[in-house]
């Protein structure tokens, strides 16, 4: 038990705004073009009929949390809407005054329950606890004046946490105002300016070329196709203009689920790792992320590839036990994404303290992702979360293929409201707000305010209403 303060939801209002990507992304077997990002606000009712409003916003990105080929991209939209609901649903129609961790307990197993008597799994029926969590989280920390109240009870739901001194670590974490960015690079973004076809001539880096020279980042991560011949191919003109930078640099692989099997993996390391003019390359490589699909990540051992390079799990990091499981098969890193919920991040950083505290090797990490989170309250939550755990540097994407707030349609009085509560964060260039990436970080300072991760809200008026979702409700 703990000692956070107590509430219940009054209520949970959902939106929807459409988000327009300036450069295709593919990943895996999906390509997204466009997508929708959903929106949260949620209001507490604290002891004497006290009220507070919170909010959190996250990407609805297809064939990402289900790559079924049986689920088309609307599909899985319309599952993670119906995630979204059901965790409102339950969250509300519970009166019981609870703390914030202790809601989330309370229908963790409900809502994986129903998400596996339907036609949903475990990582869609995350996402809208996840949301609504954030949305608490931010609406309590406003009423009690803070940017952070940690109040988890570690053996609720993680009981190979039972024994581990959880305030003792949450006092040694260093957290962050800035953070390195690590450059997503798909499977379809051009390299060189021989790539492109046509130039998008919006004032923004459309080549990787382009993106180091503007951005100066100095971590990346390639997206694998799961063709060996094709990837390595890809490798090697990545690596090529990766070799023009003269610091060091260092690199991530993401497999996307799209290997069939753990040999294949291994081939294509050997061939990285045996062609002299990827060298350089190989050395800097710090894992490989999620290589074979969830299905086979839960039950076929890694051991023969992790003893080469470290390997985490991503999309197969779907429920509580995840990581636990994933261990004993090899991996020794899991990924921090908001979407998959903020105390999962905060429960496997402390596995890794209680697992690293033992000593010996392979040391156990975590490492932060990203989903594509736009410009606001997306990227703030999960700059916060990153920001509090002291990671080094993150996966951003979302700032590349999204142009901004203007690429979410944003109203002007928005954009200029979150450039002036976060002036480290975004910049104004050729009048739009976007985010400021300064000599390959990101600076976010600003957030450290009463709070979750943002000074200011989106302009609940401008959304659509013909996008705007039900709203739920119990009195």
């Amino acid at each position: 038990m703990t000692n956070a303060p107590t509430f219940r939801i009054a209520s949970v209002e959902r939106f929807e705004r459409p988000v327009h990507l300036r450069i295709p992304f593919r990943f895996g077997a999906a390509t997204v073009r466009e997508s929708s990002q959903a929106f949260v606000r949620a209001r507490l009712e604290f002891p004497r009929g006290v009220i507070e409003t919170g909010a959190a916003a996250e990407m609805m990105m297809p064939k990402w949390f289900d790559k079924s080929r049986e689920r088309t991209e609307a599909d899985n939209v319309a599952d993670l809407r119906d995630s979204l609901a059901a965790a409102a649903e339950a969250y509300t129609a519970d009166a019981t005054p609870r703390s914030a961790f202790d809601h989330h307990a309370a229908h963790y197993r409900s809502l994986l329950l129903a998400a596996e008597a339907g036609r949903s799994n475990a990582l869609t029926a995350c996402f809208g606890a996840a949301l609504v969590d954030r949305a608490v989280l931010d609406a309590l920390c406003r009423h009690e004046r803070t940017s952070f109240i940690p109040g988890i009870d570690v053996a609720a739901l993680t009981p190979d946490l039972g024994g581990f001194d959880f305030s003792s670590f949450l006092r040694s974490l260093q957290p962050r105002s800035d953070v390195a960015l690590r450059h997503t690079v798909g499977l379809l973004d051009p390299l060189t300016g021989d790539d492109l076809e046509a130039r998008l001539s919006d004032g923004l880096p459309e080549t990787l070329e382009e993106v180091i020279a503007t951005y100066q980042p100095r971590y990346f991560k390639l997206k694998l196709s799961g063709d060996p011949a094709a990837d390595l191919e890809r490798i090697g003109r990545t690596a090529a203009v990766l070799e023009r930078i003269a610091d060091p640099y260092r690199v991530t692989l993401d497999g996307n689920e799209q290997f069939g099997d753990v040999d294949s993996v291994i081939a294509l390391w050997r061939s990285i790792t045996v062609r002299g003019a990827l060298a350089r390359f190989a050395a800097s490589v710090l894992w490989i992320e999620q290589p074979l699909p969830r299905d086979a990540a839960e039950r076929v051992s890694i051991a023969s590839l992790a003893r080469l390079t470290p390997v985490l799990i991503d999309e197969s990091d779907a429920t509580l036990d995840a990581f636990p499981r994933a261990r004993v098969l090899g991996y020794t890193g899991v990924s921090s994404k908001s979407c998959k919920g903020f105390y999962k991040s905060v429960l496997n950083a402390a596995r890794c303290a209680q697992w690293n505290s033992a000593g010996g090797a392979p040391r156990c990490f975590l490492s932060g992702e990203d989903l594509t989170a736009p410009a606001g309250l997306a990227l703030q939550q999960d700059l916060a979360l990153v920001g509090l755990l002291g990671i080094a540097h993150v996966e951003r994407n979302g700032h590349h293929y999204v142009d901004g707030f203007t690429g979410q349609g944003a109203s002007e009085a928005e954009q200029e409201r979150f450039l002036a509560a976060h002036p480290d964060l975004y910049a104004s260039s050729r009048g739009a707000v976007r985010v400021a990436v300064r000599e390959g970080k990101l600076g976010f300072a600003s957030l450290d305010a009463p709070g979750y991760a943002s000074r200011v809200h989106p302009d609940w008026r401008s959304l659509d209403p013909a996008r705007a979702l039900a709203d739920t409700e119990h009195p």
